[in-house]
């Protein structure tokens, strides 16, 4: 395969990748490790190291467009960064010395386990009384929901969330994806906060739980210039084209299908390559 063909692969998947990523707080790794692992035949620490840089610029082209429009809520992402960056650190650390096919199958387990929790909640119900740690840390908050109008929302269960971002930390450092999808779920599962928020808030977060990983994997001389180049090029296009699409959507209920959908297919090719040994 030339050098031009495999960057244009590169290119068109990591676009698709920061679209999906943008769309649902995903952090676009779900697409691009597969992309690289399983069709292009890249080292799987290599293609962990890519997307880890871009997930930093969906953050980075996403984020910027949900804090304009006022649907992310800052405070609460600062306060859950802490426990997803400590996570993060810790995680990178961790996969430097686990086998890469065992790391190809826990990426399929926690994607399809993702997916399944994705698709439980069929109705958005929003907490309005916030629980008493929520109130000291003033995390409740509003976004518009495309007519004009604020749409109030409490927090609850705001230790189990700090719990489960610590987890989705670790996550990230080991596989490469931001956390965005666990993030998802803690806050749209765990801590009762309107889906469309939780996305938001994930494209974020994740920049900042990627950037603690990255270091690591930089200094192992896991992230190819090369490779990284163009995925971030494309990422970051999908996620600004992405960001314009949320904004305007009133519904997050096609969003939960698209989510399910396409990470149950890519945690099924990921857990066959990593048992089969040839990842």
């Amino acid at each position: 395969m030339s050098v031009i063909l495999f960057t244009l692969i590169i290119l068109i998947g990591a676009y698709v990748a920061g679209l999906l990523g943008s769309l649902t707080g995903l952090g676009g790794g779900v697409v691009i490790i597969p992309l690289l692992t399983l069709l292009l035949g890249v080292d799987i620490h290599y293609a962990i190291g890519a997307s880890l840089v871009s997930v930093i610029a969906t953050s980075s082209g996403s984020a910027a467009a949900y804090v304009k429009e006022g649907i992310t809520n800052i405070r609460l992402g600062m306060f859950l960064e802490i426990a997803t960056t400590l996570g993060a650190l810790a995680g990178a650390m961790l996969a430097i010395y686990i086998p890469t096919h065992y790391i190809a199958i826990l990426f399929g387990v926690i994607l399809i386990f993702s997916a399944i929790m994705s698709l439980r909640k069929k109705a958005e119900k929003i907490v309005l009384e916030p629980s008493y740690l929520a109130e000291k840390l003033k995390l409740k908050g509003s976004y518009p929901d495309g007519d004009g109008h604020m749409v109030q929302y409490g927090v609850t269960r705001v230790g189990g969330g700090f719990f489960m971002m610590l987890f989705a930390g670790v996550i990230s450092g080991l596989l490469g994806i931001g956390s965005g999808a666990l993030k998802v779920i803690a806050m749209d599962t765990i801590m009762k906060i309107p889906f469309k928020v939780s996305t938001t808030t994930s494209n974020f977060m994740i920049g900042v739980t990627a950037a603690a990983s990255a270091v690591v994997y930089l200094q192992r001389g896991y992230i190819e210039p090369g490779i990284s180049m163009p995925v971030v090029i494309g990422v970051l296009l999908g996620a600004l084209t992405g960001s314009k699409i949320l904004v305007h959507t009133k519904s997050s209920g096609w969003l939960r299908w698209v989510f399910a959908i396409v990470v149950t297919f890519l945690a099924g090719q990921m857990i066959y390559n990593g048992f089969t040994g040839k990842i």
